[in-house]
């Protein structure tokens, strides 16, 4: 008989942590009753299969790995749920942001850390749910392999500087765990960064064009392990924030970096904060886009942004 939970982990996130503390995690969760069957990822984006899988076969569906994980399982989910409500996602958090958790109660303070795995074995076990929000982009310029149709996100949407600082990330040394990482990442960055020309239209405001070096859709808080870039962000609240610096130089952002950190950057005169339903972002040169820490899109010149309100249903 199926077991009406499935659990995806992800060997390789964490840079290997997960490998590692796997049997842990397995042990902890028959521990506290957790009747469930296991699939483990063998190649990118298997996650996203086997969420598809999950949400034709089973009731619930587990999450073990980061944020790069959980994106492609909440992908799987919503393509099989047509965008209408999925069934319960639980997360155990492994990864090197794990930034999406964050957000789940007892919110995560600016600055802190998530709660550890044996936490989330614990709310896993207790089956409590909550509804939350997903981001939508509609855009050309997709991935190989990603097939056609909209791309969702948990937790944030950047481009220009972001984007590419995560898309420097996923080459860094193994040895570089955490923030560390994302450091490491950022000093790359700095070395040849792109300039954002771009239209933006918000909701049914006036469109507006702005050159920029950081923009950001964010439905969480925080991104890259502790860049606190919409303190103000709720994840249920039926909007997106966002974020879009002027064009700003090397030193402006390494000035502005410990206030993101911290989460008071957002009254600096190089930023701008915004919330909108819907973003509609153009660009004549290609962009690239970067999502929950992931890049679905190498080459999109029109990105249209919408909050898809209430459609998650996670594990709290």
């Amino acid at each position: 008989m199926t077991a009406p939970i499935l659990v995806i982990y992800n060997p390789h996130a964490g840079r290997g942590r997960v490998r590692t503390l796997w049997p842990q995690v397995e042990l902890a969760l028959h521990q506290a009753g957790v009747d469930f069957d296991i699939a483990a990822t063998g190649f990118p984006l298997d996650a996203l299969r086997l969420g598809a899988q999950a949400a034709q076969e089973y009731s619930a569906v587990v999450s073990v790995g980061g944020d790069g994980t959980t994106h492609e399982v909440v992908n799987g989910l919503l393509r099989a749920s047509a965008e209408g409500e999925t069934i319960p996602l639980g997360i155990v958090p492994m990864g090197t942001g794990d930034d999406f958790v964050k957000m789940l109660p007892p919110e995560t303070p600016i600055g802190g850390k998530p709660f550890d795995w044996s936490a989330a074995v614990e709310r896993i076990a207790r089956g409590q749910t909550h509804l939350y929000d997903v981001g939508r982009i509609q855009a050309e310029g997709k991935k190989p392999g990603l097939g056609d149709g909209p791309h969702y996100f948990t937790n944030s949407m950047t481009l220009g500087f972001g984007a590419l600082a995560a898309f420097h990330h996923a080459s860094m040394p193994r040895f570089l765990k955490g923030i560390w990482a994302y450091f490491a990442a950022i000093a790359r960055t700095m070395v040849a960064f792109p300039v954002l020309h771009a239209r933006f239209t918000l909701d049914e405001q006036p469109a507006f064009e702005q050159a920029s070096t950081i923009t950001a859709v964010m439905n969480g808080r925080c991104f890259g392990n502790g860049m606190w870039v919409a303190p103000q962000a709720c994840a249920d609240d039926g909007s997106l924030d966002m974020m879009i610096t002027r064009e700003i130089s090397r030193l402006t952002i390494i000035r502005l970096l410990p206030k993101l950190m911290q989460g008071k950057h957002i009254h600096e005169p190089e930023v701008a904060m915004y919330r909108a339903r819907k973003v509609v972002i153009e660009s004549v040169a290609p962009l690239v886009v970067e999502a929950d820490g992931e890049v679905p899109f190498l080459q999109a010149r029109r990105l249209e942004v919408t909050v898809l309100p209430g459609r998650l249903r996670v594990m709290v």
